[in-house]
């Protein structure tokens, strides 16, 4: 039997090292609870990047009232997803793309697999460096120099390398240590995003809001899409890494709950402040460093809690992030335990954020191209997956790890062909939709771009409902044994 991980053992309690990889829980092992994924996604979801997501919303025209609306059914939204998703950890209780072998099969699931990770090697990127430029910040105001990454190559090389190790740390020690430090964490990065997010509705320029006209309803729709996209769609296929350990008599509606509720109460809060602050400063949504951007905007005894608690953030993101992209590296057939297999995905965005911070002119246009160039595959899995959960039960543990000829899930020549037919159908008419790039000058345009769902950032819900309807009509989702 061929297996694609040579990491074994059981998980961590009481903060030892886990040492289990992909391999399928033990019914007697999971004793998670809802709650404990709550803060898990809760803190997931505490970073500032949700101050420059809710800039673009009103940089796209939206007033206040639509953007907290977009803020609220984009984020609880898509998170209501991830947490449906995340069942499936709760009845397999192996990571996600794990399980993905059952529905796509042992070869066919290797282009999901290979879309997740590059979607969770993106976000870390995004995070270390982000993470990175308010370290950075924080030096040059002790040292009192210039903020300018190019300026100080060396210092600013040190940061991001802090950050990794900062994230290794409780990345590699595995699932018990990570869901207690999430927990508490939150409360101390929670507490001072309370104080920062006062100072700085204190310099709010509330006459700019109240005189915002509101935007047409097609701008809400996309502005709903564009919050989908960034925030719960790239979290959706990493779900059941974290609900794995869940107890078997876990309510399905508590795992839905826990994740909507867990994520969405900071990333409304994080987006409406966003775009409250933006109605005043349109220039938010462009800075090239963002953390610097919202800085100048708080007094000077206020900057230094303000980046505490930004890098905070934006590392218990990491945190998640880097634990799950270690899973999925091991889904590919990368024969290393799990904690190094996090190794070298931090070193990958390790040089990616190398990269933003002291090679690219600009940081955020790549990251918004970066979300809508990826929210197409991995909401065209999400279709087939969620499909494929309607009427399966069980998943077969021996089968999700044997990737030989003789695996239950090799179907035709490794791949299940209506699956993966599907995915890869939802994929191609989700792109002719689909505008990939910054807007004033895109990497690629679909020639439906121009239509009503292009135009109002859409290509991502006709994806999906390409996946799910072409593979139900395939016959899919019939429970395999």
């Amino acid at each position: 039997m061929a297996t694609s991980t040579t990491d074994t053992g059981t998980t961590a309690e009481g903060g030892a090292l886990e040492t289990r990889g992909i391999e399928p829980v033990p019914v007697a092992e999971r004793h998670g609870r809802p709650g404990q994924l709550f803060w898990v996604w809760f803190a997931a979801n505490i970073s500032i990047l949700g101050l420059p997501l809710g800039a673009t919303l009103v940089a796209s025209g939206l007033n206040i009232t639509q953007a907290v609306l977009a803020a609220v059914l984009g984020s609880v939204g898509s998170f209501a997803i991830v947490g449906a998703v995340s069942i499936a950890g709760r009845r397999g209780g192996a990571p996600g793309l794990t399980l993905s072998r059952a529905v796509f099969g042992a070869r066919g699931n290797i282009g999901p697999t290979l879309v997740s990770l590059l979607s969770r090697l993106g976000w870390e990127t995004v995070n270390t460096t982000t993470a990175a430029f308010a370290l950075l910040s924080l030096v040059t105001i002790v040292a009192g120099t210039s903020p300018s990454a190019k300026d100080h190559p060396v210092i600013t090389i040190a940061c991001i390398a802090v950050f990794v190790l900062c994230t290794v740390l409780v990345a590699g020690l595995g699932h018990a240590v990570l869901v207690a430090v999430q927990r508490w964490a939150t409360w101390v990065f929670g507490a001072l995003n309370i104080v920062v997010g006062g100072f700085l509705v204190a310099t709010v320029e509330w006459a700019a809001v109240a005189a915002a006209a509101p935007a047409p309803s097609g701008a809400v729709v996309a502005a709903v899409g564009v919050i989908a996209a960034g925030t719960g769609i790239g979290w959706a296929n990493a779900s059941a890494d974290m609900s794995r350990y869940q107890s078997p008599s876990v309510r399905a509606g508590s795992l839905v709950a826990s994740a909507a509720a867990g994520a969405g109460i900071p990333l409304v809060l994080l987006i409406s402040l966003g775009s409250l602050l933006a109605a005043g400063d349109p220039t938010l949504a462009t800075a090239d460093d963002p953390v610097a951007a919202i800085r100048d905007l708080l007094p000077a005894w206020m900057a230094i809690p303000y980046l505490v608690a930004a890098f905070g953030g934006l590392l218990l993101s990491n945190h998640l992030s880097v634990y799950s992209a270690g899973l999925t590296t091991l889904t590919l057939g990368v024969r290393l335990p799990r904690v190094y297999a996090v190794v070298v995905d931090v070193l990958v965005t390790f040089a990616g954020a190398i990269y933003f911070m002291l090679i690219a002119d600009g940081f955020y246009p790549p990251f918004i191209a970066f979300i809508s160039a990826l929210a197409v595959p991995i909401t065209a899995w999400v279709g087939v997956f969620a499909v494929d959960m309607l009427r399966r039960r069980h998943y077969d543990p021996v089968a999700l790890m044997d990737t030989s000829r003789g695996s239950g899930y090799w179907y035709r020549g490794g791949i299940e062909p209506r699956a993966t037919a599907a995915w890869a159908l939802a994929i191609v008419v989700g792109y002719l939709f689909a505008t990939v790039g910054p807007s004033a000058e895109p990497w690629f345009t679909g020639p439906l771009a121009g239509t009503w769902f292009g135009e109002n950032g859409l290509a991502w819900v006709i994806t999906f409902v390409v996946a799910a309807g072409v593979y139900a009509a395939l016959g899919g989702a019939r429970e395999q044994r």
